[in-house]
């Protein structure tokens, strides 16, 4: 294809369209200003998102850890300038910045538990694994895909293996639930077996210097921008239209249908010959609801209530699954139902507390010994909500006011009844989930409570990734037949790979660009168990 011809409209400004369009323009050689970014909100970043001030809270949904096995992403990474020294690519700045003693993860206190006298930091030398409960992980890895097919995790395993060190530390760091798909459990045993002498003290992780929208997202549209990309807010495509089978054998989109207030309200872009274009699958932060320090997010959305969030994205995919709006091609489209109907097994609640004193993280440093950034991942283990925080290097925000502190969290288990406070962490104002937090910590509520801002955030479909699902549930990327058309995010299929990350997405866009464009493929997933040291030394900590 000429890239010279070639116009590509990218729907959604996640990560994954991001990635793509930087691809285009790298690899493909497409023009910038021939790349045209749909996105629903008012800012890119899709899910990779943070922002806030001092006096309403700062706010992050969520965070994530990267490691050098992220092949693909720090390759994108490596490619995009920083936004401090031009000089600099936003890799080198990460490695900078992990580089620092100071700034590397060490977790002293990755689980803590509730003993007779109060809060303990619990003894995570060693798994907690008995015989037949290391058999069944390795059972669970040498298993085919096929044969677990929708199996639960649950399945898997006795009661008791729930109960263990090695779950509760595996299940926080990647939100597993006991109910999700073990196929998607054995991918994860494979692809971070590296991780398995770090898993108690999350070493092997690297840190962004800011949250990921400043540290990423930012230097990536800044580069977009520059190189002449066009991004249009607050555009919801509401349907994709296909040419007749008769006129054009191949799959080939015809038309992008959408809505746009500030742009004309309802419109429709006419696809040419040699255009190309992107579709973001899904989204696993769609219909998200904030609360505030006094009130609650709002409930859980019904399957119905899914179809009609604002950003349009579960519509959108369903109506290209539905056999009654796209009659020839809706088998290629996998199914989006069983994701987005199944809130009650997907959901979890975060929360962002921003500190006007000093007094928390001065005493959790002092009881953990880790330095606000050096601590990773805490969590209460005989916490109702299985709730886990992360106190991160500080400034977490380029805007960070003077004075301010900002460390999120979240609870795996929000329907449940908290200890303290006495309601489920869903009907919980965010000072009632931070007064919870001071009680597993034995801390004094004042002057903490009163000077702070919680800001709660409840997630209906942020590990619906995870759900069990059949074969074709997820469609491909670049779907059978199709001539112009490739699919993005986190729902669609890449053999071997993990979702629920960064690297799973930009994967998928360096996949979808080299596939119809005819760009190199991108370097293998990187598998640690190829490695006999790594292999053994995974093995070794799984037997402690």
């Amino acid at each position: 294809m000429d890239p010279a011809k070639t116009t590509a409209y990218l729907v959604g400004g996640g990560i994954a369209s991001l990635a793509a369009a930087a691809h285009l323009i790298q690899d493909a050689h497409v023009p910038g200003n021939q790349i045209h970014i749909l996105e629903s909100g008012p800012l890119p970043g899709g899910s990779m998102d943070g922002g806030g001030n001092p006096d309403t809270g700062y706010v992050l949904r969520g965070g994530r850890m990267l490691n050098f096995s992220y092949l693909c992403t720090y390759d994108l990474l490596s490619r995009i300038a920083s936004l401090t020294d031009a000089e600099k690519s936003v890799k080198d700045e990460l490695d900078e910045f992990n580089a620092v003693p100071g700034n590397k993860t060490d977790a002293h206190a990755r689980l803590v538990g509730r003993g007779i006298d109060g809060p303990e930091i619990v003894d995570v030398s060693h798994m907690g694994l008995d015989a037949k409960q290391r058999l069944d992980l390795i059972r669970v890895a040498t298993t085919s895909e096929k044969h677990l097919g929708e199996k639960r995790i649950d399945g898997c395993f006795d009661a008791e293996f729930f109960r263990t060190n090695f779950w509760y530390m595996w299940d926080t760091m990647f939100a597993f639930q006991p109910w999700h798909s073990a196929v998607e459990f054995k991918r994860y045993l494979h692809r971070f077996i590296q991780e398995f002498p770090r898993i108690n003290t999350l070493a092997g992780v690297d840190r962004t210097p800011y949250n990921q929208y400043d540290s990423i997202i930012l230097p990536i549209e800044t580069y977009l921008k520059a190189q002449g990309v066009h991004f249009q807010y607050d555009t919801k495509v509401t349907s994709i239209s296909f040419f007749p089978p008769e006129s054009h054998p191949q799959m080939t989109v015809s038309e992008i249908h959408y809505y746009a207030p500030t742009h004309g309200d309802h419109a429709l872009i006419h696809i040419q010959k040699d255009d190309l274009v992107f579709l973001t699958l899904g989204s696993m932060t769609s219909c998200s609801s904030l609360g505030t320090n006094s009130t609650s997010p709002s409930p859980l959305p019904t399957p119905a209530e899914s179809l009609t969030s604002p950003d349009g994205t579960w519509r959108l995919w369903s109506s290209l699954a539905d056999p009654k709006v796209n009659p020839h091609h809706f088998s290629k489209f996998g199914n989006p139902s069983n994701f987005y109907s199944r809130v009650s097994e997907s959901n979890w609640l975060s929360f962002t507390v921003t500190l006007k004193n000093g007094e928390f993280l001065k005493r959790l440093e002092g009881w953990t010994g880790n330095a606000a950034g050096t601590g990773a991942l805490i969590t209460f283990k005989d916490s109702a909500w299985l709730m886990s925080i992360v106190v991160p290097h500080q400034p977490h925000f380029l805007n960070q006011a003077p004075g301010t502190e900002v460390f999120w969290g979240y609870g795996l288990f929000p329907n449940k009844v908290g200890e303290f406070i006495g309601k489920t962490m869903a009907a919980c104002t965010g000072e009632e989930i931070f007064t919870e937090l001071l009680h597993h910590l034995d801390f004094p509520l004042e002057p903490t409570l009163s000077t702070s801002l919680t800001v709660p955030c409840m997630m209906p479909y942020i590990t619906s990734q995870f759900l069990t699902r059949k074969a074709g549930d997820r469609p491909d990327i670049i779907p059978e037949g199709s001539a112009n058309l490739a699919l993005l995010g986190q729902y669609v299929e890449i053999p071997r790979d993990t979702v629920f990350t960064v690297e799973y997405s930009i994967r998928g866009a360096q996949i979808a660009v080299s596939e119809l464009m005819g760009t190199e493929m991108p370097k293998e997933v990187y598998l640690g168990e190829h490695d006999l040291v790594v292999l053994l030394e995974g093995m070794k900590m799984l037997f402690t």
